[in-house]
């Protein structure tokens, strides 16, 4: 992005790349606009010559005219309706992708900004693009036009056309200054109530059994409550600036109309130029009427240009890495520092170690002591780090990351698996590879169980395996994590929900992959892993207190006085 587009920010450089577009809705506006005048014309004529003379060939003669008028009308009308929803479409193409990665890398980060807002941020955007407000404000520009117009036919009805829209402008003006902060604060408890619920939703089994739901409908209801009273005053106001427009619309149309017969009687105009004096006024104000009607409208795509805009400024598109080939699993850590937001003191604080290719290392320690941070800053998902991480003695961040993910197996604490067969969440909703499917499920001991399922692989788990056990969506993340064969596999608690036979199968697995040669980062509480481990590592308050084999370990802790690590959430029995 160059620096002009820099400082217009990502979201109006967008825009303004459809400038091609918008001068042509212009254009076909400008055509529309000016035909527009036909039918007062067409008046003025019917009225003061027509019926005058009585002739029909004149009628069928302007008759004709005024029909091929708006007929070209009417197709520049439909011709730039149909460019802002092709360009409504375009945007959307041309941003949809960018914003899935910004809320991906907002949600990563934990960042604040909601991802799921800036979807129906971008749809507001969209439907306003296409919408009668976008069109609206095209239209406005040729107020002056028809304003011109009645000052031909007679000076007072030009000084009355400037002061009927002036009134549309100022009940704008007002409209905003009333409506906007009730409206932004209504949008806002929106977005905070359907957050919360839907939070409790993803909760539903805990919250039933333990009788949580009670509490948790009352502070619900609250939340509630403070939307529905802000979304009544925003509507109430929003009703109130509706019924004030269509009475200034309707007194303006019968004031014209009156003042134009005011100058007939006296004789300054004809009564054609009374009755196209009329329908001047209605449209040189009828975009105003549109704009103020639609001010909701304009508010709130107004409030998604401006959170888009902070997400992506937020979160800038980050060059991707351009190494491809598969790394061997060498990994090292210098000067490695993680913090987390909000939080003064650093979670890992200046780790430094190497890690050669094929080596089985256990990650030990307290709870708090950064275990977990470090497994995610092994495999670059950890956003704030300084320092470095390298693979095969270069940056992680230096990877193209879709290539490197094929080469990484990751099990977290917190199991995710997604809507889908057993086999598309195995093979990571890539290309199933049925051969690699069944040999990554063998290996996590799950190829018998997945069989007596209905439809075995082919089962669908539900939303984040709601059909699964706590076990078996273990085994299968487990499955996922060691498909492809990975050259660097981190597991993380990998034990935490198996049984016997789960946690036989996870050390006959890790014992295979060994011997294949994948690096391995096993955290784990649980100390029957060690006997896999070829390095154990342990930490303590963010720093490695102890890095060597299984007995060199083991005898520092059982030197260490009583009590262990400065964090007593250390509960291991060395013997």
């Amino acid at each position: 992005m160059n620096n002009e587009a820099r400082r217009r920010g990502e979201l109006t450089t967008v825009l303004w790349s459809f400038r091609r577009e918008f001068v042509m809705v212009g254009f076909l506006s400008l055509i529309a606009n000016v035909l527009m005048l036909s039918p007062t014309l067409y008046m003025m004529q019917i009225y003061d010559r027509v019926l005058i003379s009585q002739n029909q060939l004149t009628l069928l003669a302007v008759s004709l005219i005024i029909l091929f008028f708006f007929g070209i009308m009417s197709f520049a009308d439909w011709v730039r309706s149909r460019l802002l929803v092709r360009a409504g479409v375009r945007f959307d193409d041309a941003l949809n992708d960018r914003i899935f990665r910004a809320g991906f890398q907002a949600e990563l980060e934990q960042s604040g900004h909601n991802p799921t807002q800036a979807f129906a941020d971008l749809a507001v955007l969209r439907q306003f693009l296409t919408g009668s407000g976008t069109i609206a404000l095209f239209d406005a520009p040729w107020t002056p036009v028809y304003i011109a117009v009645s000052f031909l036919l007679h000076p007072l009805l030009g000084w009355l056309s400037i002061l009927f829209v002036a009134n549309l402008v100022i009940l704008a003006v007002v409209g905003q200054v009333l409506t906007a902060s009730s409206t932004k604060a209504a949008s806002k408890a929106e977005v905070e109530v359907n957050g919360y619920v839907f939070s409790k939703l993803r909760n539903s089994e805990v919250i039933e059994s333990m009788g949580m739901l009670r509490d948790l409908r009352r502070r619900w209801q609250s939340r509630q409550r403070r939307y529905n009273e802000l979304n009544a005053t925003a509507q109430s106001g929003s009703q109130r600036m509706s019924a004030l427009v269509k009475f200034v619309r309707y007194s303006q149309q019968s004031l014209s109309l009156g003042a134009g017969a005011w100058l007939a009687i006296h004789g300054e105009i004809s009564i054609g130029a009374m009755i196209a004096a009329n329908v001047l006024m209605s449209r040189a104000s009828q975009p105003f009427e549109q704009i103020v009607m639609g001010w909701k409208e304009f508010l709130a795509s107004r409030s998604a240009y401006l959170r888009l805009a902070a997400l992506l400024d937020a979160h800038p598109a980050v060059e991707q890495g351009r190494r491809r080939e598969r790394p061997t699993g060498e990994v090292a850590l210098q000067a490695l520092v993680a913090t987390a937001p909000n939080r003064a003191e650093p979670i890992l604080k200046g780790l430094d170690a190497t890690f050669p290719a094929g080596q089985c290392v256990t990650i030990i320690g307290p709870s708090g002591s950064g275990k977990s941070t470090l497994a995610r800053s092994l495999i670059g998902i950890w956003p704030h780090v300084e320092g470095a991480v390298l693979l095969d003695g270069h940056p992680v961040q230096s990877w193209d990351r879709a290539a490197l993910g094929l080469a990484i197996g990751y099990l977290p604490q917190d199991i995710e698996l997604f809507d889908g067969t057993i086999a598309e969440n195995i093979a990571r909703f890539g290309q199933v590879d049925s051969i690699q499917v069944i040999d990554a499920a063998e290996r996590a001991g799950m190829h018998e169980m997945i069989l007596r399922m209905p439809k075995g692989y082919d089962t669908s788990i539900g939303d984040a395996g709601s059909i699964l056990s706590g076990g078996q969506r273990q085994r299968i993340a487990l499955a996922r994590a060691l498909y492809g064969n990975p050259s660097l596999l981190v597991l993380d608690e990998p034990n935490s929900n198996l049984d016997d036979a789960g946690d036989a199968a996870l050390l006959t697995a890790i014992a295979a992959l060994k011997d294949a040669g994948t690096t391995v980062f096993i955290v784990s509480h649980r100390l029957n892993v060690l006997a896999l481990a070829d390095r154990v590592l342990l930490l303590d308050n963010g720093s490695i207190v102890a890095d060597g084999s299984r007995e060199e370990v083991l005898a520092k802790l059982r030197s260490r006085p009583s009590p262990p690590p400065t964090n007593p959430g250390l509960a291991y029995n060395p013997a």
